[in-house]
């Protein structure tokens, strides 16, 4: 028996042996000057299997911050950061805001149950109705679907992913300038962007003419972003007059619009009047989608609270529209969350709270008016020169100064004033 296993082990051990030579050789003819390539995880001091990648450079944005947060000088300014600020610089929680959280932690039959895929439903009703008014026929005919997303950007992306599966134009037209985001988001979505002239450097207003000609050779049918209020970055919009023209130009080319509606009562302190652009747009069976956030005009930033509203031509549609939607959310990031929603909700529910909102919002609307107003007059007290009245002409809490990079630099470097080198 002894003598018959060790035959047995002999024989495996000369099977293992010739493997290993087969081996080997395999590899030295693969391989002559490395015999043996060890696993890119081998070892304790190998290479990351992401060594590869480079350095992302800084967000051109929150890049400003990072520098100002560096800064040590106890008189540092950032006037880039996109958030409200009090004159002590701090973010402002409302206090409508508060007292709603209040109400919701103190009812004890909340749960934290999953959201639909569409989201808080009451949330999603109210949204719509700020947004199209409360006598909106579109609303009253049930062509609108509202569906909760994470904030404007959000809103934006699951438009975009929506248009680029089910559009037959996928390509959008954005205003040079715009918001530094708008590309990525909506090319990342599946769109082709393209430009149409907005901003008129010159006169620091807008370019009409430029905006009228291109969106009057874009193909029929394409989609236009539109900044309902408020233009990121520029702070020009254009007149109710021009809006109509707009409005009329992409009616006749039947092209789509896509509204960033981000500081609706933010800019004017109005809510209904920051909307007017979108209602005008809507109105008559007008078919768009709106990108609806709560960042600003709530001051919900870190809450993540938005909507995206479609206009359809029938209820039909819409409903059809709403089943698509869930198709592209639930494999994005399956349901939205609920506190923030919750909140915005039982503001705008509530008619005692709904009217705090609005004084407060328009609190802030009026400081940044008259913090612009401030600004104009002290650049003309102190003669600088040039002409500084698109300070005033503008709106919301975005300005082109006219500045250019080397200015920028310079007011960083010796006063400790922080924004994007672009002015």
């Amino acid at each position: 028996m002894e003598r018959l296993m060790a035959s047995s082990l002999s024989l495996t051990d000369r099977r293992f042996n010739a493997l290993l030579r087969h081996l080997s050789l395999l590899m030295d003819s693969l391989h002559p000057n490395d015999a043996i390539l060890a696993s890119p995880t081998s070892g304790l001091h190998a290479d990351s299997v992401f060594a590869h990648l480079h350095r992302a450079p800084e967000d051109p944005i929150l890049g400003v911050t990072v520098a100002y947060n560096k800064d040590p000088s106890p008189v540092k300014v950032n006037v880039g950061v996109g958030s409200y600020r009090t004159d002590e610089g701090k973010p402002l929680v409302l206090n409508v805001v508060r007292q709603a959280e209040q109400k919701l932690v103190n009812d004890r039959s909340r749960v934290k149950e999953y959201l639909p895929i569409v989201g808080l439903a009451e949330f999603n009703k109210l949204s719509a109705k700020l947004l199209l008014g409360a006598d909106s026929p579109a609303i009253r005919e049930n062509r609108v679907t509202t569906v909760q997303c994470l904030s404007g950007t959000g809103s934006l992306r699951v438009g975009g992913e929506f248009l680029a599966r089910h559009y037959h134009q996928p390509t959008i037209y954005i205003p040079q300038p715009t918001w530094g985001y708008h590309p990525k988001v909506l090319a990342g979505a599946g769109l082709s962007v393209k430009t149409y002239r907005y901003y008129d450097p010159a006169t620091r207003g807008l370019n009409f003419q430029g905006l009228l000609e291109d969106l009057g050779s874009a193909p029929s049918g394409a989609i236009v972003l539109l900044h309902a209020c408020a233009h990121n970055p520029t702070g020009v919009d254009p007149t109710i007059q021009q809006w109509d023209q707009i409005r009329q130009l992409m009616r006749s080319k039947e092209l789509l619009p896509f509204f960033d509606n981000a500081y609706q009562g933010f800019a004017s302190g109005d809510l209904d009047a920051d909307a007017e652009s979108v209602r005008m747009f809507a109105a008559n069976g007008g078919e768009c989608l709106v990108a609806q956030s709560y960042a600003k005009n709530m001051g919900l930033y870190g809450e993540r609270v938005g909507a995206l509203s479609i206009v359809c031509k029938t209820a039909d549609v819409a409903s059809r529209v709403e089943s698509q939607l869930k198709l592209v959310i639930r494999p994005m990031y399956s349901v939205p969350p609920i506190h923030g929603a919750s909140i915005a909700a039982t503001i705008l529910k509530d008619r005692d709270m709904y009217n705090e909102w609005t004084i407060e919002l328009k609190a802030m609307a009026d400081r940044i008016i008259s913090m612009r107003q401030q600004l104009f007059d002290a650049l003309r007290a102190r003669g600088t020169p040039g002409d500084w009245s698109h300070v005033i002409k503008q709106i919301g809490m975005f300005t082109f100064t006219g500045l250019n990079s080397e200015q920028v630099a310079f007011m960083t470097r010796e006063y400790h004033i922080y924004m994007t080198s672009d002015g």
